[in-house]
């Protein structure tokens, strides 16, 4: 299975500039998926991280990996699940291997390590090319959608 960024927006409440998923390649049911994000300088985090040397914030990458997880949670759930809305609730093992610049594209690939009573758990790699920039784990819930 494939999505392209008009499927993508009807599953992440997430809009520019915050949306940190261009493309999801692969999906393997509630197992694994994977998705692309294309780095331009014309982001705007890159206007003071840093003047002269962009490079991504980590914590932008660690949110690229989020969306994906709930995209792939997201897939995996029912109508009434769906209805919900994700909420990160750890973040661990979260390592930078290398700085993203303009012109990356990452490929976000998460594994699901955990899946119960509501609780999802995930392994998340971000590599651009054939090298590991950043790795995490995380942990995320859905719940009723604020009124």
């Amino acid at each position: 299975m494939q999505l392209d960024i008009n499927e993508i927006m009807k599953i992440l409440p997430h809009r520019y500039p915050f949306l940190m998923v261009d493309r999801i390649i692969e999906v393997e049911h509630g197992k694994r998926c994977v998705g692309i994000k294309n780095v331009s300088i014309n982001e705007p985090f890159f206007q003071g991280h840093f003047p002269g040397h962009p490079v991504m914030p980590g914590v932008l990458i660690i949110e690229a990996l989020a969306q994906v997880a709930g995209i792939m949670a997201y897939l995996a759930s029912d109508d009434e699940t769906r209805a919900k809305v994700t909420y990160f609730m750890a973040i661990d093992n979260a390592r930078f291997r290398k700085p993203v610049i303009p012109g990356d594209q990452l490929r976000i690939e998460v594994s699901t390590t955990m899946n119960r009573r509501g609780i999802w758990g995930v392994a998340g790699k971000v590599f651009v090319g054939d090298a590991l920039v950043t790795e995490a784990d995380l942990k995320a819930t859905f719940a009723d959608s604020p009124k």
